[in-house]
C-alpha cells in the first residue's frame, strides 16, 4: 500500500484520521506544527513538524517521506485547520491571514507538493465544514475559509482528473474533539441535531477511507456533509 499523508495529525480530527488509516494498513506520514506520537493497531508513527503554510519545507518533507518508504502518495488528507471566532467588529487583518493561510493556502501548498509524488488512482480528501453551507454565529472568517475549501475541491477535481487523481471533501458538523469541547457549546448543540448527538471522531475519519476506496472511484469534486441531519440541503 502506498503512503497516506495526513495534515493536522497531532490532535483532533487529524489524529483520528491518522489512527484509522494506520489500522487500515496505510504507511502514514503525519504532518503537524507540533510533534506527537500516533498509535493504532500496534503501529506507531511520529508526526513530522511542518507548517502547511511553508511550501518549501513541505517540498522537502514529502520528498523525504517518499524516499523513506520508497513509494508514491496514494492518499492526501488535508485536515489541518484553525477556527478562532471572528465577527465584523472583532476580525483583524492578522486573524484573516492566519485563518486563510492555514485553511486555504495550506491545502493548496500540500496538494501542490503532493501531486507530483502521486500516481493514477490517488485521492485527495479535503476537510471543509458545515459552516461552508450554513452560517455559524461568530465564525465569519472560518465559514468563509471553509466555503473556499469546497470550491477548491471542485476546481482541483477538474484540474487533476486528467492525471487520474480524484479530489473530494468532507464537511463535518459537531464532532466530539478536544477543540469543540472547549467551546462549552457542544452539549447544547447535540440537542438541536436530528440524530440527537454529536459525531464521534472515528465516524468522520472513516469517510476518508471510504472516499479513497475503489467503491468511490467514480466520485470526484463532491463534498460529503456529515452533520447528523443538522444541515439538510
Amino acid at each position: 500500500m502506498s503512503i497516506a499523508v495526513v495534515t493536522g495529525a497531532a490532535s483532533g480530527m487529524g489524529l483520528s484520521v491518522a489512527e484509522n488509516l494506520l489500522a487500515d494498513g496505510w504507511d502514514v506520514v503525519g504532518i503537524d506544527r507540533v510533534e506527537a506520537t500516533i498509535e493504532s493497531s500496534g503501529r506507531t508513527v511520529t508526526t513530522r513538524c511542518v507548517d502547511v503554510t511553508d511550501r518549501s519545507v513541505l517540498h522537502d518533507a514529502l520528498g523525504e517521506a517518499a524516499e523513506e518508504f520508497d513509494s508514491t502518495i496514494g492518499l492526501l488528507a488535508n485536515v489541518a485547520g484553525i477556527y478562532p471566532p471572528t465577527t465584523l467588529s472583532t476580525f483583524t487583518e492578522d486573524t484573516y491571514r492566519k485563518i486563510f493561510d492555514v485553511n486555504v493556502l495550506g491545502i493548496l501548498n500540500v496538494a501542490a507538493e503532493a501531486v507530483p509524488l502521486m500516481h493514477r488512482d490517488s485521492t485527495i480528501v479535503n476537510f471543509a465544514s458545515v459552516d461552508a453551507f450554513t452560517v455559524s454565529p461568530g465564525q465569519l472568517l472560518y465559514g468563509a475559509s471553509k466555503a473556499a475549501v469546497v470550491m477548491l475541491t471542485k476546481s482541483l477535481a477538474l484540474e487533476l482528473a486528467v492525471r487520474g487523481i480524484r479530489v473530494n471533501a468532507i464537511a463535518p458538523g459537531w464532532v466530539n474533539t478536544p477543540g469543540n469541547r472547549t467551546t462549552g457549546r457542544m452539549e447544547a448543540a447535540a440537542h438541536s441535531i436530528p440524530v440527537g448527538r454529536v459525531a464521534d471522531p472515528a465516524e468522520i475519519a472513516r469517510w476518508v477511507s471510504i472516499l479513497a476506496s475503489p467503491e468511490a472511484s467514480f466520485m470526484t469534486g463532491e463534498t460529503v456533509v456529515l452533520s447528523g441531519g443538522d444541515v439538510l440541503r
